[in-house]
């Protein structure tokens, strides 16, 4: 093709689009950078928000907070307190089984892959662990009947590699995030995936972070309470270009109040995919690019406070590049970037490899082509996934408060459509495969007989639950066939439903 034919159109440096073919052309080691960055952003903003996860909830965290940045922070942090970076070791669970398997390795890899993995976890992730481990298959580990939690941050906080091996290919991302996002999420809580791994990809190509974030919107369906609250959150920001906290404050008005996550119900505690997922966009619309105030804005949105700025500051590490992260943020990264994440055999110099390779393998299964230091990557519509909802028809009623341990029967009535039963058998750190065992016998039929697993990385995150009982009065009889000595099951309290 000669040269004069083609029409060129620079958006970043080190990136072209050819018109005429719709393809965006890039230079290898422009893509390395902005992958590299990806990577550090995710790390750097973690690593910043750990102190505040979680403190300030339902209120913005005090601009007098102290936060602390230093040199040798990062290596610091990484080394005691490695469990901070679920952020990073869940991704990278997923990374290390493509590098065994191949991109197209079967859903059930990465789901045993996590499932037997040392770390803890909690919310949709251990929900869709214990689902896995006792014979509920992915897809379905993930569905809202089967967790509790499916609308929850989980898988928003692990689809950043998705994005990573996806430049400028959302339907790709999305691809990858419908296979492994089902595994524990569904609805709001897989979409807080499929559109942050979406404006990964569009951070590849755009230097406003505005397009990027109205681009990656695209592949979320209109009629979601997650692209409503996306799409306020940038009107808002319209609104109210130069106050965060009043956009904070609509998003408080009108999307706080959580249906599912049983933590969450009759709570200020809020880990559901689409509050946070609006701080990440708040981090990065107010932010503008600058790296410093976007970081500090998701942080101090509060709620998720470490999870959101790595979202928003992974999404900014592409688009910026590597190089380009201000050299504040990067102090002692260089020290900290070949020690491997805990539970897994990958450090951040590894990461930025494998991601790569992953990439250009994904890009070539796409259409694209590389031809020496030049990689080619076709260009189509944004697509949007289908639309899912979790919790469909139902709303909290009342919560019960039960607060006794199950020694051998224990009953409790109420009048709804369902209910979650709260409480605990496992204890922090123990490793025994010892379980209860309890029967489930709801209005004089058994229900379910289910395992509890005393240890914590195996446990059942709620001892049980139904959504689907007809509207009316209904009585639950709890009964414990086992007991496991040294150890106790708690019954904590019961989240009715109702019709919504």
């Amino acid at each position: 093709m000669k040269k004069q034919l083609l029409f060129f159109i620079l958006l970043l440096p080190g990136l072209t689009v050819l018109a005429q073919n719709r393809t965006i052309t890039f230079q290898a080691n422009a893509l390395k950078d902005k992958i590299r960055g990806g990577w550090a952003g995710q790390t750097i903003g973690v690593t910043y928000g750990g102190p505040v996860e979680f403190r300030y909830n339902g209120t913005m965290i005090n601009k007098y907070h102290p936060i602390p940045w230093y040199n040798g922070y990062l290596k610091e942090t990484m080394v005691n307190n490695p469990g901070l970076y679920d952020d990073l070791y869940m991704d990278i669970t997923f990374v290390e089984v493509m590098d065994r398997e191949g991109l197209n390795a079967p859903i059930s890899s990465h789901a045993k892959a996590y499932a037997h993995a040392g770390y803890a976890l909690w919310h949709a992730n251990q929900a869709g662990r214990y689902n896995i481990l006792n014979g509920i298959a992915a897809p379905a580990s993930g569905h809202w009947l089967n967790n509790p939690h499916a609308d929850c941050i989980d898988y928003q906080i692990e689809c950043d590699f998705a994005g990573l091996m996806s430049p400028g290919m959302p339907n790709a991302a999305s691809e990858i995030s419908n296979k492994i996002g089902h595994i524990m999420n569904y609805g709001d809580g897989y979409y807080g995936g499929v559109f942050l791994g979406a404006c990964y990809t569009q951070a590849f190509l755009y230097n406003d972070i505005s397009k990027v974030v109205n681009e990656a919107l695209k592949t979320i369906p209109k009629e979601s309470t997650y692209y409503k609250c996306i799409a306020d959150v940038i009107k808002w920001h319209k609104l109210y270009p130069n106050d965060w906290t009043k956009t904070w404050l609509e998003v408080q008005k009108k999307y706080t109040d959580d249906i599912g996550c049983p933590d969450g119900v009759y709570a200020p505690f809020n880990i559901d995919a689409t509050v946070n997922s609006a701080y990440v966009v708040m981090g990065l619309l107010y932010g503008n690019g600058d790296f410093t105030k976007t970081i500090d804005v998701a942080t101090h949105c509060g709620q998720d406070a470490d999870c959101n700025p790595s979202s928003a500051a992974g999404i900014l590490g592409v688009m910026l590049g590597y190089e380009k992260i201000p050299a504040y943020w990067k102090q002692g990264l260089k020290e900290a970037e070949d020690i491997d994440f805990k539970y897994t055999s990958t450090s951040l110099n590894k990461v930025y490899q494998l991601s790569y390779q992953q990439a250009i393998k994904n890009i070539e299964n796409h259409g694209g082509s590389v031809k020496g230091e030049l990689i080619s990557i076709p260009q189509s519509p944004i697509m949007t996934v289908p639309f899912e909802e979790s919790f469909s028809g139902i709303a909290p009623k009342e919560k019960i408060n039960l607060g006794k341990s199950l020694k051998d029967e224990q009953e409790f009535s109420f009048t709804g459509t369902g209910y979650v039963l709260r409480g605990e058998a496992s204890k922090w750190g123990v490793t025994l495969q010892d379980f209860f065992e309890m029967e489930v016998w709801v209005d004089g039929k058994l229900f379910e007989k289910v395992k509890l697993p005393v240890s914590f990385t195996t446990r059942r995150h709620e001892l049980s639950w139904n959504y689907q009982l007809p509207d009316g009065l209904h009585k639950i009889k709890l009964k414990l066939l086992n007991q496991v000595p040294g150890f106790e099951c708690k019954l904590q309290d019961v989240i009715v439903y109702k019709k919504r």
